[in-house]
């Protein structure tokens, strides 16, 4: 099948993106992995010792760096709807989060253990209908907004993925609602004309 011109144009891009090239040349699951790392580098959000759960995980970009930065002191439990190759000192496992059974078997390898740090990445597969994705793409955040209320420590933290637009400032309001300072952060590493932005929320209320 032919491609079309918009998708050779993103394949160009894709390929000449310099975080894309830096990732394979250094040994990256993906671009993603910059993006985290320069917002711990800024905020200290991986401690060793802490657990960390990476939600919507694959291909690995943030667990690949939790794990490292962690240093063999702590633990990662990574989960998402695909398949992802395992990663030393990584607990995967596959499922849906949005799914009751999914979340039990989270919470089950928990064992009762508090959380430092809730990554959401999680994204909704896009249809192209704005309105549509946008209230997909809020729920899964209120879906992690909801665990981190439930599994965080005291000073934890839930760094989460949402998209500007139709009920962004109502999740905004909800974050307040649960931790003492929210912050946005957008890193070099995401893509000028995207609309993602990452919300920090630190320290329950």
């Amino acid at each position: 099948m032919a491609r079309t011109k918009s998708s050779k144009a993103w394949l160009h891009e894709h390929v000449t993106d310099p975080y894309v090239q830096r990732a394979k040349a250094e040994g990256w699951r993906s671009r993603a992995s910059f993006k985290l790392m320069e917002i711990d580098d800024r905020d200290r959000l991986i401690r060793p010792g802490e657990v960390v759960v990476d939600l919507g995980a694959a291909p690995g970009g943030w667990s690949q760096v939790a794990a490292e930065r962690l240093k063999g002191k702590g633990r990662v439990i990574a989960l998402d709807l695909l398949e992802m190759a395992a990663i030393p000192g990584v607990d995967f496992f596959q499922g849906d989060f949005r799914d009751d059974a999914i979340l039990q078997q989270l919470e089950e390898k928990l064992a009762g253990e508090r959380v430092g740090l809730v990554l959401s990445d999680m994204a909704p597969n896009i249809s192209g209908i704005s309105v549509s994705d946008q209230a997909r793409m809020m729920h899964l955040a209120e879906l992690g907004l909801e665990f981190s209320r439930a599994w965080l420590k005291p000073d934890g933290a839930f760094l989460v993925k949402v998209f500007q637009g139709y009920g962004y400032d109502e999740f905004v309001t909800q974050m307040k609602q649960v931790f003492k300072t929210v912050a946005t952060r957008k890193p070099g590493a995401s893509r000028d004309r995207s609309a993602e932005l990452y919300l920090l929320g630190r320290g329950l209320r």
